[in-house]
């Protein structure tokens, strides 16, 4: 499951899709195979919990490791430009690629070993795999064209700011082209409500970090915290900065709400403390999608599998709170020397 969000992420802007309408139907399947359901305590632990408590983990991994993977990226790679750090999909990715990929093996692991499964085996997942997907026949022209369109967005997304073509305009194109081959139909467009509710709701926090950030009122907080770290080495600044941007999400209920109110802020106070640009800017930024698991409400996923049944709160506080450490450590330790190997510290 952990493979399967990673080869969707990249070309998946929106994690709660990725998570609640790819990822989680296939694990309540495999766990209902099992008689694992929400309805008892000793059912859902059988590995309905597991499962689904180690996606919501998964999914936030993944969703660091691409702009394109979670809706609140762009923004952070839009406010790192404006302070002049040039972000791209590529130095993302490739900053990203060891501690993204660290963490989907031992976040399974530690999962198996803070919150295991009473069941360890199934071995009827996979032959109910293969009848399904003989039912389902020869891969489909509609299939093709999606998997052709999907190669074609990763493209002009990696290589769009050599060729002059943002990441806006990269996914248009890749509208036109399902609409045009009829993949999609309007129809099918105008019935999402979940994606127009999304749209209108971003661009109105987006438009509003903005204004505030015309008016002054950015650089004004900016200049606040930077004064409460001013004089510390920059390290010792960084490290405050980040683990206060990471667990003040205990407050937000969107990962792209606290990225649209306090990235630029952090990032202009972690870089006024001597924190290399580039380095603060995509830590920062990877940091906006790892606090999407700290409690029930924090992100889309994360409630998509509240809503499930499966993981009770106390068992979301307390185990939320011990991965998180996990998955802080991988990205600042192993993250933070891949990044300096890289030669993103200067």
């Amino acid at each position: 499951m952990a493979a399967t969000d990673l080869i969707l992420a990249p070309a998946t802007p929106s994690n709660t899709a990725r998570a609640g309408g790819v990822v989680y139907p296939i694990i309540r399947s495999i766990a209902e195979v099992q008689s694992s359901t929400p309805e008892t305590n000793e059912s859902r632990r059988k590995l309905g919990s597991y499962l689904t408590f180690t996606a919501s983990h998964v999914n936030v991994v993944t969703s660091a490791m691409f702009v394109t993977a979670m809706a609140g990226n762009p923004v952070a790679q839009q406010a790192a430009v404006d302070m002049g750090i040039e972000v791209t999909w590529g130095n993302w990715a490739l900053a990203a690629i060891v501690p993204g990929l660290l963490s989907l093996a031992v976040v399974p692991w530690a999962m198996s070993k803070i919150y295991g499964p009473t069941v360890t085996k199934t071995p009827e997942a996979p032959d109910m795999a293969r009848r399904e997907l003989a039912a389902m026949g020869k891969i489909s022209r509609g299939e093709v064209t999606m998997i052709f369109t999907f190669v074609l967005l990763l493209v002009l997304w990696i290589f769009g700011s050599s060729i002059g073509i943002d990441a806006t305009t990269a996914a248009f194109v890749g509208i036109a082209i399902m609409l045009i081959t009829r993949v999609l139909t309007w129809k099918d467009m105008a019935a999402n409500g979940s994606a127009w509710n999304t749209l209108i709701f971003f661009a109105v926090l987006v438009g509003m970090a903005g204004h505030l950030n015309d008016l002054g009122v950015i650089d004004w907080i900016g200049s606040v915290v930077s004064g409460m770290v001013g004089g510390m080495p920059w390290g010792l600044a960084f490290g405050i900065l980040a683990i206060v941007y990471f667990y003040v999400h205990y407050l937000f209920a969107s990962n792209t709400a606290q990225i649209v109110a306090m990235y630029a802020v952090f990032l202009a106070a972690a870089v006024a403390a001597g924190t290399p640009p580039l380095f603060g800017a995509l830590a920062f930024g990877f940091i906006g999608n790892l606090f999407g698991t700290l409690m029930h409400y924090s992100s889309g996923p994360a409630g998509v599998i509240y809503g499930s049944g499966y993981v009770k709160v106390n068992e979301w506080v307390r185990v939320a709170f011990i991965m998180s450490i996990i998955l802080v450590l991988i990205w600042t330790v192993v993250g933070g020397a891949w990044m300096a190997l890289l030669g993103m510290w200067n």
